[in-house]
């Protein structure tokens, strides 16, 4: 049982996670809170499900998570003022705060894929899915989906890269998913803020920890595979694929190292 009162006491933010939703059991915490009829309008609204029946990841890819092992949550972004930023680099936002949290709070080594993927010891511990509702060409609401892998010990299934969990680096030993929780939040909306003004030092930090960089790689989107080296990604969080002498951005697709 997820205990509210250590996390609360662990949360550190002026409005992200501030207002809290948990439940037991929802088909998507993204769906949840996208879905307008459930009126959640409250920017940095934070929803935790101990189990979903249709988690997802990018692609449609199914999401599988033991109940009450894991984090599965959605954070609810509406305001204007962090709508303006790329949405890529508030992925990265995403992502870098989950790796700093594992960091800070268990001194495991991690490293990021792109675009949106966190890896212990070059196995996936988390995912990240944004979506969105857009009214014209402005978006109204964002919601980023993050799944992370603490206690769970066993992964059943194929998988394009092999699964892992917090407590299976620490060789057996559970962690607590309340002070992990509060710790992503509390980055993450550090990260936000300095995306406004330093959105040049989110991506540095990003690619610092993007071991793939200078590599060869596979790009696989759908039927259509193209291979190169990861030349860079660009200011807007773009893959840069070099292959032939020639650089072609890459804007979606599973990467994988030849």
């Amino acid at each position: 049982m997820f205990n509210i009162e250590i996390f609360d006491i662990k949360l550190d933010t002026d409005f992200i996670g501030r207002h809290f939703v948990y439940i037991d059991e929802v088909d998507s915490t993204n769906l949840f809170l996208l879905n307008k009829a459930n009126k959640f309008n409250t920017n940095g609204t934070v929803i935790l499900a101990e189990k979903q029946s249709k988690g997802r990841g990018r692609n449609e890819k199914v999401w599988y998570s033991a109940k009450d092992q894991n984090l599965t949550f959605s954070i609810l972004i509406n305001s204007k003022k962090y709508l303006s930023n790329n949405l890529n680099l508030i992925n990265f936002c995403s992502s870098l705060s989950v790796a700093l949290a594992i960091e800070n709070l268990y001194q495991l080594k991690t490293s990021l894929k792109w675009p949106n993927d966190v890896l212990v010891s070059q196995k996936k511990v988390a995912g990240i899915l944004l979506e969105s509702i857009s009214q014209g060409s402005k978006i109204e609401k964002l919601v980023i989906g993050i799944g992370i892998n603490i206690n769970q010990t066993s992964f059943q299934g194929n998988f394009s890269i092999q699964p892992t969990s917090v407590r299976l680096e620490l060789n057996g030993r559970p962690a607590e998913r309340e002070r992990v929780l509060a710790e992503i939040l509390n980055i993450f909306e550090e990260h936000l803020i300095k995306l406004e003004n330093n959105s040049a030092g989110i991506l540095q930090d990003w690619k610092e920890k993007c071991r793939m960089i200078g590599e060869k790689i596979t790009v696989t989107d759908g039927e259509n595979t193209k291979y190169g080296i990861f030349e860079d990604v660009d200011d807007e969080g773009f893959l840069l694929l070099k292959s032939k002498g020639k650089i072609e951005k890459i804007h979606f697709g599973e990467v994988s190292l030849r």
